[in-house]
């Protein structure tokens, strides 16, 4: 199993990131366990949650993914095995949320309980916060790390300006620093990441695992019209992509998964693992089925011509017809 740094941390991970924002919603809790023994069991050992998953599902309140992940901790004795990477900011309701001193070590104590362990191995920031000075968070932070109940920290959904601020506050007031980020990254949304925020990466030697690498399913190659977007209120999300671009990426991918033997969505997971600058990106599954799948994208090496046929085709103006 190949793997790779994780920023500056010491932690190294391999290039596939378990997102589990599907645990207690789209994957009960008997089918996340045996997701997540099969993740281990196969030599992957990195799964990133949030305090925050799943409250946009009717009944819920946030907590339920953390809390199926715990109950897997608690039941196979596993946590030195793995690295559990997760996120506070968004809101919990009853005015819960964001990243200030008197927030932060309550959300901390509220996921250590439901995560059933003592430490946090990658706390990371879920937004950025305007109304909170960055001396203040990232203060909030090193007592939690002095306390050994977060080991390192990171953010997602940071633009580079935003987070070159932060290291800038952490480099002039001896803080913790963020050591890893959490871009919107894949074959379709390239903007976010690509530029200002990989330079900085690159220049400050951050860990970058994205998420969306499957864009919200959308370079599975499960819709493609708008028909496909009837099957429900996650699939129509994917609304966005059907465009030319869209039809165009997907068309590529096509082409390379035919000539490798593999599904569009090996394509589009080994397009960002081979990515400079990406350490892993973060994807979902909620079958065993789905799981092997993604395992095996790890896997797949990708040839100079299956790249640019896929950048060509994931380009932001359309490519120049032949001569």
């Amino acid at each position: 199993m190949e793997l790779r740094e994780l920023g500056k941390t010491g932690m190294r991970t391999p290039p596939l990131v378990f997102g589990g924002n599907v645990f207690g919603w789209t994957a009960d809790e008997k089918t996340s366990h045996a997701l997540l023994d099969a993740f281990v069991d196969a030599g992957f050992t990195t799964i990133d949650t949030a305090d925050v998953y799943s409250t946009w599902v009717p009944g819920h309140v946030g907590g339920e993914s953390e809390s199926v992940i715990g109950r897997w901790l608690a039941a196979r004795g596993k946590r030195d095995d793995v690295l559990i990477a997760t996120k506070l900011g968004k809101p919990m309701g009853a005015g819960n949320s964001g990243l200030s001193a008197g927030y932060i070590p309550r959300a901390v104590e509220a996921s250590l309980r439901r995560l059933k362990t003592d430490h946090i191995d990658l706390l990371q920031s879920h937004d950025f916060d305007p109304a909170t000075p960055l001396e203040e968070t990232l203060g909030a932070f090193a007592r939690l790390i002095e306390e050994g109940k977060v080991r390192w920290i990171g953010a997602s959904n940071h633009t580079a300006a935003q987070l070159a601020a932060a290291l800038d506050v952490s480099k002039r007031n001896s803080l913790p620093r963020y050591r890893t980020v959490q871009p919107l990254y894949n074959l379709y949304d390239r903007d976010v990441f690509e530029g200002e925020l990989a330079r900085l990466c690159e220049r400050e030697d951050l860990g970058v695992i994205s998420f969306y690498a499957l864009a919200s399913g959308f370079l599975t190659g499960k819709y493609r019209c708008e028909a496909d977007l009837a099957a429900s209120a996650r699939a129509r999300s994917n609304a966005k992509y059907l465009n030319p671009r869209g039809t165009r990426i997907l068309a590529a991918q096509d082409g390379v998964a035919a000539r490798y033997g593999v599904t569009p969505a090996q394509v589009a997971l080994a397009w960002v693992i081979t990515q400079p600058g990406v350490t892993a990106p973060i994807a979902s599954a909620t079958s065993l089925a789905q799981l092997a799948e993604l395992i095996a994208a790890t896997s797949l090496v990708l040839d100079a011509d299956a790249l640019a046929t896929l950048d060509r085709a994931s380009a932001e103006a359309s490519p120049e017809p032949a001569a």
